[in-house]
């Protein structure tokens, strides 16, 4: 849990929406599930989601979503809820807000796909057509998205810290000897592009088993695109993994990188939300699996 996050419930989103969008104020408004540690997440109708930021990290990120998602959006294999209404901060809420539309599916966190090809293959499709994406004036890596897009080395000091931190819970040789091959891998010499920056299965939405949508872009920048290759551990496995290599296009460095990535992310996550997000955690300690069983 951040340290400045604030409590939002459904009284004040509907406060909310009568106020600054009474076109929609009627329709019936429920939290949802999600899993998320940034935003809170309410449906407004059959068609509409509201999101609202819980700290002033996550409130810097509506902004840039409202700019750029609209634009990302026609140009991608699978939707993305592209902000169609943006909510001003007021005495009842601090943050700027958006309304957005409604996604069908069931997220990736709550079903077991790690071998499917099918869905390696659209996940590859979507980074490949993101990294494709004119990124001209787009923002780079900051406290924006988490430093998403850096060189991998300047995650090196935290990662290094979280494997010393989780101590005998995990192989802490193993893990160190890992992130030490990752950072060995060529850096990114490319022009900077689209990244999503936030691949965790609870922002990938599926429905009848193929991408119905990709969630969650307050990560979103421009930099080294390793870091949206995470699904393949943090999802995928055997030829899951395999199907998403190639229809990611990942040449061996970059594939390297991507690996890295997923531990670092993963090794950084599990003390910090082992007691308050269990749902993150479990997924933290798989992916420190599936990367270690790989090496």
């Amino acid at each position: 849990m951040h340290k400045d996050e604030i409590e939002i419930d459904v009284g004040l989103v509907a406060h909310l929406v009568e106020a600054q969008f009474p076109q929609w104020a009627r329709l019936p408004l429920s939290r949802t599930g999600a899993h998320g540690t940034d935003h809170a997440i309410f449906r407004l109708g059959d068609d509409l989601a509201v999101r609202l930021p819980r700290h002033p990290g996550a409130a810097e990120q509506v902004e840039k979503e409202g700019r750029w998602s609209p634009w990302l959006a026609p140009r991608l294999p699978a939707p993305i809820p592209a902000p169609m209404g943006r909510g001003a901060p007021s005495e009842a809420y601090p943050y700027p807000w958006s309304i957005s539309p409604w996604l069908e599916g069931e997220t990736a966190a709550e079903l077991e796909l790690s071998g499917d090809v099918g869905l390696g293959r659209e996940l590859g499709a979507f980074v490949t057509a993101l990294r494709s994406t004119p990124a001209e004036n787009a923002p780079g890596p900051g406290q924006h998205n988490a430093w998403r897009g850096v060189a991998l080395k300047a995650r090196d000091k935290a990662t290094r810290r979280a494997i010393d931190e989780l101590g005998d819970r995990i192989d802490s040789k193993a893990a160190l000897a890992a992130w030490e091959a990752a950072l060995d891998a060529p850096a990114w010499e490319a022009a900077s592009v689209w990244l999503h920056g936030d691949l965790m299965p609870s922002n990938l939405l599926l429905r009848d088993g193929h991408l119905a949508g990709v969630l969650d872009f307050g990560c979103m920048g421009v930099g080294d695109p390793a870091c949206d290759l995470i699904p393949g551990w943090n999802l995928l496995a055997g030829e899951g993994r395999a199907a998403f290599r190639e229809a990611s296009g990942a040449d061996e460095a970059s594939w390297a990188r991507g690996r890295g990535w997923a531990l670092s992310v993963a090794l950084i996550q599990l003390p910090y939300y082992q007691d308050s997000n269990p749902v993150i955690a479990a997924n933290a300690r798989r992916t420190i699996g599936q990367v270690l069983g790989e090496a």
